[in-house]
């Protein structure tokens, strides 16, 4: 039997150092919808990572919700790397 493709998922997040205590979910979307969240991100210069695992643990929250404890360490990895990119693209303008 063949195994099923998921369908891709998409989450977006805020997180603003001076407001929020913790990252913020904003969208969750699969399919479609997933898509056009990954678009608009682009479209407006929104950093976009690919980690499935993360975003499959992430589409369950709501959005409006703060992320959970047990993700802080993981979205802090990729907050960290996605700030360090923006620093060096910054550097380059």
């Amino acid at each position: 039997m063949r195994e099923r493709k998921k369908p891709k998922i998409a989450v977006a997040l805020t997180y603003r150092q001076d407001k929020d205590k913790v990252p913020i979910v904003t969208a969750t979307g699969q399919g479609r919808t997933a898509d056009r969240i990954i678009a608009l991100a682009k479209e407006h210069g929104i950093p976009v990572e690919e980690n499935p695992s993360l975003a499959e643990a992430l589409y369950k929250i709501n959005p409006g919700q703060e992320i959970p404890v047990e993700l802080y360490e993981a979205v802090a990895i990729l907050l960290s790397y996605i700030m360090e990119v923006d620093k060096k693209v910054n550097k380059k303008k």
